[in-house]
């Protein structure tokens, strides 16, 4: 091929991974459905129930590409395709999760950030990463050190010490091939993304794998002429690319729940937002009391799934101008989708890359985090990530809770079932939830808590009935809501028991609906 004219770099989806060889160490680009390289992970499925090849691939992932299902990576999930596999975040993958836990195959868990920035690292060489991001969590060596099955054995992180300091360095991968994806392509193989919701690391990918002598193969809408991108609108430069596919629509909708809309590729700004609904309920009233956190001018990241009701309410206060919404994935302003959208955003401010957006964060540039809980225990701990037999993973959880000058965690006090009501200001619960969430030990800590609070950070943990907070003994019950009897509702219902200091009444305003008033006096 020269690649100069760029012949030969036009394939088929068949050819393209027709190039890929057994044993090869994968990597690939997508944040939930979005920036998923759909039509060349289908065409290497096919290829391998066709003819049994490639075998015993490593595959290297940063953030959860697919939709819980059959798209995305599940379409890998297949014994025989994969020997091992290190990524950030599982719940979307539970085909490729099955043969983790059923030892079929090697797996590890490791924060989507820190993948996120060996891409830049194995691009210019490095040996790895030096960071304290998962320190005291399952990450840590001293704890799991990310392995998710026996026969996980070779270390994917490890302690090093710096002046005294306790860091983890993080090897950097080697990686032989890249399936991306952009919009456009010209003739020499530069690539555009102005119709991608997000950029997510293609960039870093590509440089990673080129200088490692491997093929980096990018799926697109369309083809046009040499020159006709503009060098600003580049964002995989074509010395990088060595095949290009142009795939079908439906193998390249812009979400996996939106096929396109200019809203989130910034294309247009949508002038009177209309803010998403939010039914009074339990998600309702733990999104209005975590809202009265949000800080005025202050920078927010907000979780996938419970934490997705604050952005309504923001919405709704019409504070999206007084503060910044962020998502991991790289955006940074505007009203986060949510769902299979999750990742994109319409009146966003600015589009980073995603490692760039994990510098910001790690380094301390999120005001408040409002994530989800799924296990909390007496030290504080929470569990996001692993339960028995199934894998969640932790996403860029790990990066942002650790990083954050605040951390909110908001969920329900127990799940599967509950049903709650609210009667002039009070809650009743009228059917408890069969799961205890708040136990004495997490089965895995993907939030350090007793970090936290020798480190003097603020951390709540907001439920429909109760706000919790984290001090270096442990969980203190702050707040009660009106209606909810001590004993038979919140103690009788944990693991532990937390310290009792200074209860108050949990605000009236999150029991009710109409405007929480969040103005200038109220927030700070």
């Amino acid at each position: 091929m020269n690649p100069i004219t760029g012949q030969g770099k036009v394939q088929s989806v068949a050819e393209a991974v027709a190039t890929i060889p057994s044993g090869a160490v994968l990597t690939t680009s997508g944040f939930v459905g979005i920036g998923v390289p759909e039509a060349l992970l289908a065409a290497l499925e096919e290829r391998f129930l066709a003819t049994g090849g490639p075998r015993d691939v490593s595959l290297v992932f940063a953030a959860g590409q697919g939709d819980g299902g059959h798209r995305g990576l599940n379409r890998l999930g297949h014994k025989g395709l994969l020997r091992r596999v290190v990524g950030g975040h599982w719940g979307l993958i539970p085909k490729v999760a099955k043969l983790v836990l059923d030892e079929e195959i090697e797996g590890w868990n490791l924060p989507q950030g820190c993948i996120s920035h060996l891409y830049r690292d194995a691009a210019a060489g490095k040996p790895g990463l030096l960071t304290t991001i998962g320190l005291e969590t399952f990450v840590d060596p001293r704890l799991g050190g990310g392995r998710l099955n026996e026969r996980s054995t070779e270390p994917q992180v490890m302690l090093h010490e710096v002046e005294g300091e306790t860091y983890l360095f993080y090897p950097a991968p080697s990686l032989d091939v890249a399936l991306l994806r952009g919009t456009t392509a010209d003739t020499r193989g530069n690539v555009s993304m102005e119709r991608e919701a997000l950029i997510l690391d293609n960039l870093a990918q590509a440089m990673a794998v080129k200088n490692n002598g491997g093929r980096v193969i990018v799926q697109v809408e369309r083809i046009v002429p040499s020159g006709d991108i503009s060098a600003r609108d580049v964002q995989i430069p074509g010395v990088l690319v060595d095949s290009i596919v142009v795939a079908s629509p439906e193998q390249h909708m812009q979400t996996y729940a939106t096929l396109y809309s200019e809203a989130f590729s910034n294309q247009t700004r949508i002038p009177n937002l209309e803010p998403p609904e939010l039914l009074m309920g339990e998600r309702a009233i733990i999104a209005r009391r975590a809202a009265l956190e949000l800080p005025l001018d202050g920078v927010v990241n907000l979780g996938i799934g419970m934490p997705e009701g604050i952005a309504a309410v923001a919405a709704q206060e019409g504070l999206l101008e007084r503060i910044t919404l962020t998502a991991e994935p790289g955006v940074l302003g505007g009203l986060p989708a949510s769902g299979l959208d999750f990742g994109a955003a319409v009146n966003t401010e600015a589009l980073l890359t995603q490692n760039a957006q994990f510098d910001f964060y790690d380094g301390g540039g999120l005001d408040v985090a409002f994530l989800g809980m799924a296990q909390v225990d007496r030290h504080g701990n929470v569990n996001v990530s692993r339960f028995a037999q199934r894998l969640a993973g932790a996403g860029g959880f790990i990066n942002i809770s650790q990083s954050a000058k605040t951390v909110v965690f908001v969920g329900t006090f127990t799940s599967g079932g509950l049903r709650v009501a609210i009667d002039q200001g009070s809650l009743i619960i009228e059917e408890e939830g069969r799961t205890q969430k708040f136990v004495n030990e997490v089965e895995q800590i993907t939030f350090s808590g007793s970090r936290a609070a020798r480190q003097g950070r603020r951390v709540l943990y907001i439920t429909e009935r109760c706000v919790f907070e984290l001090t270096e003994r442990g969980l203190v019950l702050r707040e009660l809501a009106s209606g909810i009897d001590l004993e038979r509702h919140i103690l009788a219902l944990m693991g532990f028991r937390p310290h009792l200091e200074a209860i108050t009444t949990m605000s009236a305003v999150a029991f009710r609906e109409g405007p929480l008033g969040l103005d200038a006096h109220r927030l700070g």
